[in-house]
């Protein structure tokens, strides 16, 4: 419909909400000059003048941060990537349960997110053995509430020929990178079933998927964690847990030496930190179950 043309009243009077009934509607309304319109009777600049102050008032208010109520606990979380982690999970707003074997790095680490706002909880814990996993467990729920995200970092790596290698060094990787990822998930696995939800994130390694020389020790417990993982995500979907992991490659941490790599073909612990992010805000229906994270240059 064409509305232009003028009348006498004064349009600036009545509520933006109400100009369109009035115009389809006022008796006084004339067709004096075709070419006449709001804009040239000052109409226009009001209305929109008025529109802002409307929108400006019933613009919403920025929402929360996305993990708000939320308690995570990360392992191995004193420095590299699992700081990273407990970092970014404190920004988007969760409660940080962080744990290491040493009480001094772990407490450092607490200081630095504490710094930041974030609410954090440091425990010393060596998460191959039973009993510290149940006392980290229940540390952190008695602080915090129960566990929403569990992200399993904790991780060693012993190098070199298997025919070189002794029966603790078996013991202390394949401990540590798969045993404790099993304790640690079965125990916050049964709370969260009761929760009716939640997200078990674990660390792996892009040597989950190669094989090296030297890397007999490592390659086997990262090859376990994919199938430990995936038969765990296969048990739990069910009661709206999903169980992912994320194999990244190398990455510039103080586990192994890069001498000699430009630091641009390394990834930063922190592209690791935004990989757990994505999935702790990934959509309600959908479950990414395995992320392989490159550095975008080669070496």
């Amino acid at each position: 419909m064409d509305y232009r043309g003028s009348f006498s009243d004064d349009a600036s009077a009545f509520p933006v909400t109400c100009l369109e009934p009035i115009f389809q509607t006022w008796p006084a309304l004339k067709s004096l000059d075709a070419k006449m319109s709001f804009q040239a009777k000052g109409i226009v600049p009001e209305v929109e003048k008025m529109s802002s102050t409307v929108r400006k008032q019933d613009a919403p208010l920025s929402p929360a941060p996305a993990l708000t109520d939320k308690t995570a606990l990360v392992t191995g979380a004193s420095r590299g990537i699992g700081r990273a982690i407990a970092l970014r999970l404190g920004r988007m707003g969760a409660s940080v349960a962080i744990c290491s074997r040493n009480h001094d790095e772990i407490e450092r680490a607490a200081t630095s997110l504490r710094e930041e706002g974030i609410r954090a909880l440091p425990i010393v814990a060596d998460v191959t053995l039973a009993a510290n996993v149940e006392r980290l467990i229940e540390q952190t729920c008695a602080e915090f509430g129960e566990i929403d995200i569990l992200v399993n970092n904790a991780g060693v790596g012993i190098f070199g020929s298997f025919l070189e290698r002794s029966e603790s060094d078996w013991d202390e990787v394949l401990g540590t990178n798969l045993k404790a990822v099993f304790l640690t998930s079965r125990a916050v696995a049964a709370r969260m079933i009761r929760l009716g939800g939640g997200h078990i994130i674990n660390i792996s390694s892009l040597a989950a998927k190669s094989a090296f020389s030297g890397g007999a020790l490592y390659c086997a417990s990262k090859w376990g964690l994919l199938g430990l993982t995936a038969c765990m995500a296969e048990d739990l979907r069910a009661h709206g847990i999903r169980v992912s992991v994320i194999c990244p490659g190398s990455v510039a941490t103080e586990f192994s030496s890069h001498a000699g790599r430009a630091p641009s073909t390394l990834l930063q612990p922190e592209d690791v930190a935004h990989a757990v992010a994505m999935l702790v805000t990934q959509s309600p229906q959908s479950f990414i179950s395995e992320v392989d994270l490159r550095p975008l240059r080669k070496a």
